[in-house]
């Protein structure tokens, strides 16, 4: 099956699982099992497979074919080429394509001029009057080449006007930045694009983003520290008629391969194989001499052979448009495209079965639990019940005394947990004074002013350093109050376990350990580009400055944002089930009196109460039953599961 094929078996997969999940946020509704939580937890579940994105990144300097290869691999079955590909620099600025069905099918342009500020792309999307706004017609394949070009357009500034916009102009291996006969530098006219198109693949949730080389990559860190690192593919590209060029290592090692341990999904392409193709050549001297390349391609990136895949995007796409199986398989690219395929859909479906099976488990075992309980309590009464046949007045009223002295003595124990309430809170509060955002923007408004004011650079590397320290500071003290909070739920949880009998378990555990080593990463990419000494005394303080805070500050503020997020989650999440469970066993004891008075006072017969709740306990046997079915469906969804097996679904 192609590409396009698996992963819509991908998506038809994730559609079956929000089926699923929507059918037990229903039961639960008429079941009257859910809560406020409940929802809130079961609705953020739904609404994140529903904005599920499938995220690849195509790398690569100018010249190697890239949009071709994504032309080839999605966009075939189109007809035509949808991005502009021919000779030389046709992707002048980051592109991502992708489907947002409520506009229409546009190109949005963010002006190069924006690199200026102090605010990232991401923040831009926020403020759809920056972006300039290109129809495409989708009916009229030339009307769409035609506006598709405006990705590629230049505009022309002063030396000056290059640098502060981040372009190292006469820099380099090649000067891809150079000043002309005019006196003026040619740069890109757009920092960013957004391509809104109406492909089924990209309706499927597919994001392709389109990186325009070394220099491109290196002027919008946003890249390097959250777009790359963030895709769940990354296709790095080499031509076979270059083959690894001094630009294309320093991609290669600073931007993908982290270091020397190349991550799932990130894989090699060797485009332009066709280069190779010589008729006075047998197809093996032709074969041995692309293996030759490939060998000597892996050998400088340090990687086995088998992850470089020799492909011919140019020759692959003609086959696929005129539907020459020969041709295609000559172009090798089904060999890339089975590749991507066992790397890219299984590695994004272990990730929404981890975030689905979390969530889905949490809620599951609260919902049984809360059964468990109120079967519990029924079989209670009805043993207390069944030991009074045949039994005078007296030892009915002994009974109602007994239940009346159980349930004064729980009230007696809801002090306890309304104190416990009490210091919940406490904790939580000094949870959010060091983990807030208030803190951080104060933080984050000092170091800007202690930088501004700097005289040497040694005290502008002081003030960054300081900045990640009391940032990470803020989130181990956070993950002490963490701890001291989830060290105070469990003994509450035991307490009233072992006093009151509730069903409680252990509560679950959360850390803010993830945020602490983002921290360390960022703060290790500052001090390799901005905190260094050739930077401190090459650069400009001001330009130190705004590039630590457009690029640096931006991405520690979101991943306090989600360490936030996090926390108000698990906060409920932990408090949830003590709730429940006290507010069950209220009810419980409250029936069990009741039941008793009404035999009492001769309202209800024994026999007639025995079997009304015999009926209970059955209906309760089937409820545990039918969120055992609906669970079960929905953990086999979570199961490890092989393309094959995914197709077959």
């Amino acid at each position: 099956m192609s590409l396009a094929n698996q992963f819509a078996a991908y998506t038809a997969w994730r559609s079956r699982l929000s089926t699923n999940i929507g059918e037990f946020q229903d039961w639960l509704s008429q079941n009257e099992l859910s809560d406020a939580q409940t929802d809130l937890r079961l609705a953020q579940l739904l609404e994140r497979l529903r904005e599920d994105r499938l995220n690849v990144a195509f790398v690569a300097e100018f010249s190697r074919g890239k949009s071709e290869l994504i032309n080839a691999i999605f966009f075939a079955e189109y007809g035509s080429r949808m991005l502009p590909s021919s000779a030389g620099r046709t992707t002048m600025c980051p592109t991502e394509l992708l489907f947002d069905g409520s506009k229409l099918p546009c190109i949005e342009l963010l002006p190069i001029q924006t690199r200026a500020s102090n605010s990232s792309v991401s923040e831009y999307k926020r403020f759809p009057d920056e972006w300039t706004v290109v129809g495409l017609d989708i009916e009229s394949p030339d009307a769409m080449q035609d506006s598709l070009r405006h990705v590629s357009e230049t505009s022309r500034v002063t030396p000056e006007e290059a640098a502060r916009l981040g372009f190292e102009v006469g820099q380099g291996e090649i000067e891809l930045y150079r000043v002309g006969d005019d006196g003026l530098v040619e740069v890109p006219r757009w920092r960013h694009a957004v391509i809104n198109f109406p492909h089924p693949l990209l309706k499927q949730g597919l994001v392709i983003l389109d990186t325009p080389g070394l220099n491109a990559i290196g002027a919008e860190p946003e890249l390097t520290l959250s777009l790359l690192p963030n895709a769940h593919a990354v296709l790095f590209i080499l031509a076979a008629d270059t083959g690894v060029t001094q630009s294309d290592l320093a991609i290669w090692k600073e931007h993908i391969c982290g270091g020397g341990t190349a991550r799932r999904g990130r894989m090699v392409v060797m485009n332009k194989i066709d280069g190779q193709w010589d008729e006075l050549k047998t197809d093996e001297e032709i074969d041995a001499e692309i293996q030759r390349q490939v060998d000597t391609s892996a050998s400088i990136l340090d990687l086995p052979a088998s992850q470089i895949f020799p492909v011919s995007a140019q020759k692959g796409l003609v086959a696929k448009i005129n539907g020459d199986d020969a041709l295609l398989e000559k172009s090798r690219l089904p060999l890339l495209e089975l590749a991507l395929s066992e790397e890219l859909i299984p590695a994004k479906r272990d990730i929404v079965c981890d975030n689905t099976d979390s969530e889905f488990g949490e809620v599951s075992r609260r919902v049984r639990g809360l059964l468990e309980s109120r079967l519990v309590g029924l079989r209670e009464q009805l043993t207390e019940l069944t030991e009074l046949r045949g039994k005078n007045k007296g030892v009915v009223e002994y009974m109602m005394g007994k239940v009346r002295a159980e349930k004064d003595e729980f009230e007696s124990g809801l002090q306890r947990y309304y104190a416990v309430r009490s210091v919940f809170s406490t904790l939580t509060n000094r949870l959010f004074a060091h983990l807030g955002l208030d803190v951080l923007r104060q933080l984050t408004q000092d170091t800007r002013e202690a930088m501004l004011e700097a005289a040497f650079s040694k005290t502008l590397s002081d003030s960054m350093g300081n900045f990640f320290g009391r940032s990470r500071e803020a989130l181990v003290k956070s993950n002490d109050e963490i701890n001291e909070i989830l060290a105070m739920m469990a003994a509450v949880y035991k307490r009233f376990a072992v006093e009151h009998g509730l069903k409680l378990g252990a509560p679950t555990s959360f850390s803010l350990l993830r945020y602490e080593k983002e921290i360390d990463r960022l703060e290790a990419w500052c001090d390799g580009h901005l905190n260094t000494m050739v930077s401190l005394l090459t650069h400009d303080k001001r330009n130190i400055t705004q590039k630590f805070f457009e690029e640096v500050a931006v991405q520690v503020r979101r991943a306090f944002e989600h360490a936030n997020k996090d926390a108000e989650t698990w906060l409920g999440a932990i408090m949830a089930p003590m709730e429940t469970q006290v507010r069950e066993h209220q009810i419980q004891l409250k029936r069990r009196l009741e039941s008793i008075k009404r035999i009492h006072q001769a309202t209800d017969t024994l026999e007639d109460r025995i079997v009304e709740l015999e009926s209970v306990e059955k209906n309760l046997l089937l409820q545990i039953q039918s969120l055992e079915d609906i669970a079960g469906r929905i953990r086999e969804m979570l199961l490890p599961l092989d393309i094959q097996e995914l197709q077959a679904a």
